[in-house]
């Protein structure tokens, strides 16, 4: 497998690991340190979602048996599933970390939209105890389906580098959770002036146009057949297409929707850890200069 030497030898790379080294640093533990350092954590987790193994178990045994120079010590699949979970806000922090490490970042053009990130679909599977209350029913309008999960909301750049995201019930109103993301981050919206950000049908309501305004942002969706065209609708298709071909990248290419996650903290960090190894490719297909920013694959261009 050439691309996984490859990549393993970009995870490990110099410029790779010491960017992560320098932010993450040394972790202060009470008693003995663990073998696997956060920043190997952090790397093998954006090799195993590049790499498209969804099962932990055949990911650890490849890495044992062809990444075993790089990774001298790899926990058991127990073990490594307690340190992925409890990774979570080292996960974000990274997340993070890549897009403010980019000119993306301050990029004031903004694109969001939410997508199905399904959890089960037997009935015993839906009154699992570990996702009750957090999981729902809810509509996938791009497959005429119903599905059981979660939805993950994701506020990106045009080249794809993910700026908020969040899960949440596919019950709750979007704009509810849109507000609510914003409203975590306001220094994000401020510190851009003439942000504009782009969504669909979904988010439309006088209540939620008039919260951007008031951050000084301004919202722009496609109008209804009642309503005045706005000011760039016709470029409204082509820039939609954006956010679709990131939730294809997120699906199609790391494989979002075979997370495998079974309790709530499962979920979000597997599903934090495609979204990490999207900013990380977009981070180095940035930094090396390639043609193509959103592309997992560092090295088919």
């Amino acid at each position: 497998m050439f691309l996984a030497d490859r990549l393993a030898l970009f995870l490990q790379g110099e410029e790779a690991m010491d960017r992560i080294d320098d932010e993450i640093g040394d972790t202060r533990w009470l008693g003995r340190p663990p073998r696997l350092t956060d920043s190997e954590l952090v790397c093998l987790a954006v090799a195993q979602a590049m790499l498209g193994f969804a099962s932990e178990s055949r990911w650890l045994r490849f890495v044992r048996s062809r990444l075993g120079a790089m990774f001298p010590y790899v926990p058991k699949q127990p073990g490594w599933n307690k340190r992925l979970r409890a990774a979570l806000p080292l996960v974000k922090r990274v997340i993070r970390l890549l897009a403010t490490d980019t000119d993306f970042w301050f990029d004031n053009h903004w694109i969001t939209d939410s997508t199905p990130v399904e959890c089960g679909r037997s009935r015993p599977t839906v009154k699992r105890p570990d996702l009750a209350g957090w999981a729902g029913y809810g509509y996938c309008a791009s497959h005429s389906r119903f599905f059981w999960g979660l939805r993950l909301y994701l506020v990106c750049t045009p080249t794809g580098m993910p700026i908020l995201w969040a899960l949440a019930n596919p019950k709750l109103d979007e704009r509810e959770v849109l507000t609510a993301m914003l409203d975590r981050e306001p220094d994000a919206v401020t510190d851009r002036p003439g942000l504009l950000l782009i969504a669909d049908k979904g988010f439309a309501s006088k209540e939620f146009e008039a919260d951007p305004a008031l951050r000084g942002a301004e919202l722009l969706r496609p109008s209804f057949k009642r309503e005045k065209r706005r000011k760039g609708e016709a470029l409204l298709k082509s820039v939609r297409q954006l956010i679709e071909s990131v939730n294809d990248t997120l699906k199609g290419q790391l494989d979002l929707e075979q997370h495998g996650g079974r309790t709530f903290e499962g979920v979000a960090v597997r599903v934090a850890q495609r979204v990490l190894a999207l900013a990380a490719a977009i981070w180095h297909n940035h930094k090396t200069g390639q043609p193509v920013m959103r592309s997992p694959i560092a090295y088919d261009h």
